[in-house]
């Protein structure tokens, strides 16, 4: 994906400039329209609002909502979780293959599961089977403990728990078990070893579980997991290794168990080609498993349903090129026609669709504390400063005095941009000899500075300038110092150079005048929002508002409700931030149906194995020690000891 440092829309687009700045301007500066559809949109007041049923529910306006959040003593950051959200994601899904299946006659049925591993947060994993109990959706576990979280929640007997993973005897064992319990397991042989595990544990428990097969595909695919597939992926069996195992299944009396095919091809599929060449092959597996005597019946095509982050539909890591309905469209066709061709009938089809399930439901809103820019000051120079700062100052003004209405050459504007960076590293090489000292430096800085914002009101976005002068905005772009922690509650944009939409939740009536980044709580260089969407490209700056100190400034993360909870991490010992599950009433309100409360300092000093009691009592014989020392007072150490107690059962981020 192409990175590009501004977008220029907000400060040099003439369509912007003629007009008040409106919501619809916000909205497509943001790619709101794109991304957001169906739920999320911007209200006259210039507030994000969300929808959580889609295009027939009612509307919420998310900076209200905020507010109303801290009435209620849940303060930001906050993690919303709008559950109508994911059983509208289910219902779009299970349509979508109903439709598949009406338009292209297929005569088999469609039943998803749920990748646990995607977001095991248990009021998640509840309220998706609660939602999809009407169409028996199941889970897909890649442990052992995602196992034991799907036999505990799934208790309908028609519903499927797909096990995939690696597995041992206990685990096989506990899917034969389950399914004499009533449950549904599938035991997917993913490593050509674990196919003795099942025959032992079936002869020892004179039971056996309902077996599947992952298939190395040969067809490639693309994106940033487009090695999940090959004859180098981590999981899956061989074509070679798949006849092997027919062959000791039917030795050990368990080829009838044999009923499922399963494929993967990676999370975030971006291009359908590749999908429509995998459902090809992987139906010529299908159908040659059943000639060769396996009852078969389910045919699972893996995760991979992609979400499109920036809007832009296109084949890119951040977007997808097809819809929901092409993506269920080539599924049961392929299949379907595979099946048709050789006279069998047409497998249960099942998708481990996680992310485009779980994705849009949560939003992170945080606040900004704080705006790190360079000085705008513009210092005045005295007949006894440097000439290499009267020099600076002639460019400063030089600058100045150019029209801002008429062309102005390129080579011209560069020369005296050149002019300021060669008097600001004469400065430099002054000082560092000691011939001016740091007040004269410092104004050096100051009015090359102000040279580059000068620059910037006769630099236009619609000519050829260089690299170098179109990136001065970028130069003089603003820190925006962030209440949460990357690490904690957006990992991927760290760890893969994942994009989610990020944008402010108000004040979208207003032109944004910055542009800046995201600095978060960590004390690590790592911590920042650098990368933000930019229809089908990347952008290094986002346009950002001036704090105003009457309001807190929110900004919103979105899509981010897949995996970067799970795989968040204590980095600088910043926990989970507070988690709300909100739900529309039938009167068009809403309620809090669940509250998650952040981990406290206490939560995760335990977390370290530290106690907090014994380091309470460490400080307090501190504070004695102190006392009779004479260096601090009684009342002084009492009050140290209430402020660490009450900081104990705080979150770890900074108060409102």
């Amino acid at each position: 994906m192409a990175e590009i440092a501004f977008s220029g829309k907000p400060f040099g687009d003439s369509s912007h400039n003629s007009h008040l700045w409106t919501v619809e301007d916000s909205a497509q500066l943001y790619g709101l329209d794109l991304w957001g559809n169906p739920y999320f949109s911007i209200n006259k007041l210039g507030h994000v609002t969300v929808r959580p049923k889609g295009e027939s529910g009612g509307t919420l306006d998310l900076k209200a909502l905020v507010d109303e959040m801290e009435g209620r003593n849940l303060g930001v950051p906050l993690l919303i979780r709008f559950d109508d959200i994911l059983e509208d994601r289910l219902d779009r899904l299970q349509d979508a293959f109903q439709k598949a299946i009406a338009q292209y006659q297929y005569k088999g049925n469609y039943q998803g599961v749920f990748p646990v591993k995607c977001n095991q947060q248990r009021h998640v994993v509840e309220e998706l089977i609660a939602c999809g109990k009407k169409w028996s959706f199941g889970l897909e576990a890649g442990s052992k403990a995602e196992l034991l979280i799907a036999l505990a929640l799934v208790e309908d007997p028609k519903s499927l728990l797909i096990c995939n993973g690696y597995k041992d005897q206990r685990y096989i064992e506990t899917a034969i078990l389950a399914r004499q319990l009533g449950r549904r397991p599938v035991v997917v042989i993913e490593q050509p070893d674990e196919v003795q595990r099942i025959i032992s544990a079936s002869n020892q428990l004179g039971a056996a579980p309902l077996i599947g097969i992952r298939v190395k595909l040969a067809s490639r695919s693309s994106g940033r997991w487009g090695n999940s597939v090959g004859e180098t992926s981590k999981f899956g069996l061989s074509i070679p290794d798949i006849l092997s195992t027919v062959d000791e299944l039917r030795k050990a009396n368990l080829l009838n168990e044999l009923q499922l095919l399963h494929f993967h091809l990676g999370s975030q599929i971006n291009n359908i080609a590749v999908l429509k060449d995998a459902l090809q092959e992987a139906g010529q597996v299908y159908v040659e498993l059943s000639a060769l005597g396996a009852p078969m019946g389910y045919l699972d095509v893996g995760g991979g349903l992609g979400v499109d982050y920036d809007g832009s539909r296109t084949a890119t890591s951040a977007s997808t090129n097809y819809s929901l309905q092409n993506y269920a469209n080539d599924v049961v066709a392929t299949l379907g026609e595979c099946c048709e061709s050789h006279s069998i009938s047409p497998p249960t089809l099942i998708s481990e669709s996680g992310r485009a399930i779980v994705s849009h439901f949560s939003v992170l809103v945080f606040n900004v504390l704080g705006v790190g820019t360079v000085s705008k000051e513009i210092p005045s120079i005295s007949e006894n400063d440097s000439l290499i700062l009267r020099n600076l100052r002639d460019t400063y003004e030089n600058i100045s005095f150019l029209s801002q209405d008429s062309p102005i050459e390129t080579s011209f504007l560069q020369e005296v941009w050149n002019d300021a960076l060669k008097f600001k590293d004469d400065a430099l090489t002054a000082f560092r000899l000691g011939y001016i000292g740091l007040a004269e430096r410092a104004k050096a800085e100051q009015l090359t500075w102000g040279c580059a914002r000068e620059l910037i009101k006769r630099v236009s976005v619609d000519t050829s300038h260089s690299n170098e002068l179109m990136n001065l905005r970028s130069a003089l772009a603003s820190t925006y110092y962030a209440n949460f922690s990357i690490f904690r509650s957006a990992p991927d944009t760290w760890a893969i150079d994942q994009l989610f939409p990020v944008m402010p939740i108000h004040r979208l009536d207003e032109r944004p005048t910055q542009l800046g980044h995201f600095a978060d709580l960590t004390c690590d260089s790592d911590g920042k929002l650098t990368r933000f969407i930019d229809n089908g490209r990347c952008k290094t700056l986002l346009d950002l508002h001036e704090l105003d100190d009457s309001e807190e400034y929110l900004i919103g993360m979105f899509l981010g409700g897949a995996y970067q909870e799970v795989m968040g991490s204590l980095h600088n010992l910043f926990g989970t931030t507070n988690a709300v599950h909100i739900r529309m009433t039938s009167k068009g309100g809403y309620q809090v149906d669940h509250v998650v409360r952040a981990n406290t300092k206490s939560d995760v000093l335990e977390a370290m194995e530290h106690d907090p009691n014994h380091l309470l009592e460490r400080l307090r014989i501190a504070t004695e020690n102190a006392i009779q020392g004479g260096a601090l007072k009684i009342k002084d150490a009492r009050l140290l000891m209430d402020h660490v107690e009450t900081s104990l059962r705080q979150s770890t981020y900074l108060n409102r």
